[in-house]
């Protein structure tokens, strides 16, 4: 590119002659002089001659340079900005999106079809029968209990009328009334009622217990199902209420099988049991980064099948020297910006929160510092480099202007400020500048607050006014230039 330059310049000082006209009267030779003496330092680039040459321009800004430390880095992902899908159960594996795609959350990622999943859904199953087992005998145990003491109170009563009977016989009996074959017979009808009431205490005392029994296996059965109802929830990503919806997790009766009560509708059988595929959705939105996994394959537990990342969610890492280390601190304002010579707009810096890192280089003789951008930016990814502007405590702002808009030509460093009052026009300035950052450098006089600079073309806008003397001049719209007015 810089022996290209020099040939444009040279092309356009060789069309110099193509600007003039003819020298056909006096009156003309006479006028040219006055016109040469009216040459300034001032050049014409009207909007065409800037499309042409790329020229742009940048605000001359009151900046803390001094007390800037400028360092390089690189942008990387956030720790969780990353997360990896891995198969819960094994299975095979049917993937639902391609490498790179964008996906929102609650997106499906990939589909299992898992024998483990199966035996998880006859376990609860079964936790759930047994619920509705240990419900039924718990429910119709108070009914015995009650007939046996209905029972009870009978037997109760006869004993007494037996008592009193055996009462009656027995003055009779001794008065030689009664036979003592009647006497006997009455006080055994009497044990015998006495031995059932005994026996009717006894079961009802059994029926006490097989109720706690009851209660304690359905509390056991409950407690598993809802243990296998969290473990569900957790292999399949959904709250447990949903897989146990249409019903609440207190209803166990929820099997889908031909409830006949009167006058309560049918809802079907709870979601965990028509789960036959278990489908993997996203917790986050993000990019599809990684597939390492094949459709149809067969996966074991904790198998990595895919990787989703948020690319805005990023972090500047970069190296500042140990020398500063006195001038850094947590909380000091920053910024990013982007790398010179690109198609990036300089602009568009990112202002970040500064940390400085926990780790340093002893070779090296430098230390980590982590900024975390306050705003995402479309040329900020993973691995693109750039810099990070520290700005440290003290100092006060100066006028600067960007490095890369002053030049070299040969022993004097110059730069081109637009007029204020003629926005197609650039005036060829001196420089006098004080200390730069790398980035920006401090202008000491010619520009003010608020002024342009050219940024993109001063390497052409220098070749074309290079000389012992300056002058002014303008540029064709191929972008070729005169030196001195139009003729």
């Amino acid at each position: 590119m810089k022996r290209i330059l020099p040939a444009v310049a040279v092309a356009a000082l060789g069309v110099f002659g193509a600007c003039r006209r003819p020298a056909s009267t006096e009156s003309d030779s006479s006028e040219r002089p006055a016109a040469a003496a009216a040459a300034t330092n001032r050049i014409d680039i009207p909007d065409t001659v800037r499309r042409n040459l790329g020229i742009t321009f940048a605000r001359v800004e009151a900046r803390p340079v001094s007390q800037t430390i400028r360092v390089p880095g690189q942008f990387e992902l956030l720790p969780e900005a990353r997360r990896e899908y891995r198969t819960m159960l094994s299975g095979r594996v049917e993937l639902g999106v391609r490498q790179y795609d964008a996906v929102e959350a609650g997106t499906v990622l990939y589909r299992l079809a898992s024998p483990d999943w199966r035996d998880l859904q006859q376990k609860l199953s079964e936790a759930e029968s047994t619920i509705r087992q240990t419900e039924a005998r718990v429910g119709s145990i108070p009914t015995l209990i009650a007939a046996h003491r209905r029972h009870e109170e009978i037997l109760e009563e006869n004993i007494a009328l037996w008592e009193a009977r055996v009462a009656q016989l027995q003055p009779s009996h001794d008065a030689g009334v009664v036979t003592i074959e009647e006497l006997t017979s009455a006080r055994n009808t009497l044990s015998q009622q006495r031995a059932e009431l005994a026996e009717i205490l006894e079961k009802e005392a059994d029926l006490e217990g097989q109720i706690a029994a009851a209660q304690a296996e359905h509390d056991a059965a409950h407690a598993r199902f809802l243990l296998l109802i969290a473990t569900a929830s957790t292999l399949l990503g959904m709250p447990a209420e949903d897989l146990a919806a249409p019903y609440a997790l207190d209803e166990h009766l929820h099997t889908g099988i031909h409830r006949h009560d009167e006058g309560v509708p049918e809802r079907g059988a709870a979601k965990w049991r028509r789960i036959d595929v278990v489908d993997v959705r996203a917790a986050m939105s993000g990019v599809v980064a990684s597939l390492d996994m094949t459709g149809g394959a067969w996966a074991e537990p904790g198998t990595l099948v895919l990787a989703i990342v948020q690319p805005d969610r990023l972090r500047f890492r970069a190296m500042a020297m140990q020398s500063d280390l006195g001038r850094l601190a947590d909380g000091l304002p920053a910024s990013i910006v982007p790398p010179r010579g690109g198609t990036i707009d300089l602009k568009d810096a990112i202002e970040a929160t500064l940390s400085v890192g926990l780790v340093a280089n002893p070779r090296e003789r430098t230390v980590e510092v982590i900024a975390v951008p306050k705003r995402a930016a479309a040329w900020a990814r993973p691995g693109v480099s750039a810099h990070l502007e520290i700005t440290t405590a003290g100092g006060r702002p100066e006028l600067a202007i960007p490095v890369s808009s002053v030049i070299q030509d040969g022993l004097t460093k110059v730069f081109f400020r637009r007029d204020p009052k003629a926005p197609d026009k650039v005036v060829r300035v001196e420089a006098d500048l004080g200390v730069d950052d790398g980035r920006w450098v401090v202008v000491r006089s010619g520009v003010k607050a608020g002024d342009e600079v050219v940024l993109d073309g001063v390497y052409q806008l220098m070749i074309a006014t290079s000389g012992g003397v300056q002058k002014g001049g303008h540029f064709h719209a191929d972008g070729t230039f005169h030196a001195g007015e139009d003729e």
